[in-house]
């Protein structure tokens, strides 16, 4: 069978000992079936036991992607369950012969995220998962890190400079790159040239800018000018799958400043007490943990207040944010991340956006959402003395 340039490419880099191997490219160019063909060689080509992780954002992405195409390998190579390997389907675990295991999960389960370690590591549409969930997986893999995506913006993969590392062999690869692609696939992905970012994108593998996104009015800056004022801190609640997230919302000259104070998992209130701890100012927290806020307030926070949702709070809050220049610092990655990514609900029918936005990359965003909601918006009367914090 003729191998792809994906296959080939990162083979070469993985014998060469990088440890980042990062394929970047655009639609059908045999990326992630190149990645999982080649980590099945790697299995059957050598002695050693391996564990091998292959991680995407959700276990219905992971079935539509790398679970589909490596059942259709194991098909092509004529592979028998109960001979070449045993599979657990409850835990998406395959064992072959030789001890290595191929196990397949989500991003978003944090606890096997944070558990034990593995040998390889594959992160299928990597751009899709926070750089925390990279991290403490990159921390807990033994030998070599495989990505891939579509570049349809910059990432942490960029902005934490991971791809200017010795160690990171990225490889570019197209439609025209993966020699199984039919004709009429070639002739579908080509009838979108005129749509110039699809085509960036999808067609030439290159960074694109992220479309229907909430948020267009925002650069990152390097620090919060001391001439800034704060308005408040926002709070967003979280736990165990979602991160507690804590912005500090500044103004100058018209225009809103952020800076990311806070985004961590596992969080409880005595520790986010902590962490509010002998600030200036109020923060203001999701509404809807009455339970929690009041708990923070006994803890000693006394400039902690709910947002003043009301109906339609979230499209409410974020008309009022869009009127705003916002400037992030570039620390804030988290935030940096959401904010590429929230984006329009998109009717999947017709392709058109909604005036809804999707309830995912929020937490920090939704953080800065109740600050503009409390304070940013017109009210009358007023009810809360702000000029020792901000002058409107």
């Amino acid at each position: 069978m003729t191998a792809t340039k994906v296959y080939k490419e990162s083979l070469s880099a993985f014998l060469g000992g990088a440890r980042i191997i990062a394929n970047k490219g655009g639609s059908r160019s045999g990326k992630t079936y190149s990645v999982v063909s080649l980590l099945l060689t790697i299995i059957f080509s050598s002695e050693k036991k391996r564990v091998i992780d292959i991680i995407s954002e959700s276990i219905p992405h992971l079935k539509r992607g790398a679970i589909q195409d490596f059942t259709n390998i194991i098909d092509a190579e004529m592979l028998v369950e109960g001979v070449d390997y045993e599979s657990n389907q409850t835990d998406k675990t395959y064992t072959f012969k030789s001890g290595s295991q191929i196990r397949f999960y989500s991003a978003d389960d944090w606890g096997k995220v944070k558990g034990a370690g593995r040998d390889i590591l594959f992160i299928n549409e990597c751009n899709r998962i926070p750089y925390e969930v990279f991290r403490q997986l990159s921390i807990r893999t033994r030998e070599c890190i495989f990505l891939d995506w579509n570049p349809d913006s910059e990432f942490w993969y960029e902005l934490k400079g991971i791809s200017a590392r010795a160690n990171t062999v990225e490889i570019h690869s197209t439609y025209k790159d993966n020699p199984f692609i039919t004709a009429e696939q070639i002739a579908e992905i080509e009838s979108n040239k005129d749509d110039e970012n699809w085509w960036k994108v999808y067609g030439l593998g290159l960074t694109g800018r992220p479309q229907g996104v909430v948020y267009t009015r925002w650069k990152q800056v390097p620090d919060i000018p001391d001439e800034a004022k704060l308005v408040a801190r926002g709070l967003d609640f979280g736990f165990t799958v979602d991160p507690t997230g804590i912005v500090d919302v500044y103004m100058l000259n018209g225009e809103l400043w952020l800076d990311e104070r806070c985004y961590m998992r596992g969080m409880t209130n005595d520790k986010i007490a902590d962490e509010l701890r002998g600030l200036a100012g109020s923060t203001v927290a999701d509404s809807a943990e009455q339970k929690s806020i009041t708990e923070i307030y006994n803890y000693g926070i006394r400039g902690i207040e709910p947002a003043e949702k009301g109906a339609d709070s979230i499209r409410n809050g974020i008309q009022i944010l869009q009127r705003y220049n916002l400037n992030i610092t570039s620390q804030s990655l988290n935030l940096i991340y959401e904010i590429r990514n929230y984006k329009w609900r998109e009717n999947k029918m017709t392709g058109e956006f909604l005036n809804e936005p999707i309830d995912k990359f929020n937490h920090l965003l939704d953080a800065v959402r109740y600050v503009a909601l409390n304070y940013l918006k017109e009210k009358k009367p007023v009810r809360r003395p702000r000029s020792r914090y901000i002058e409107l």
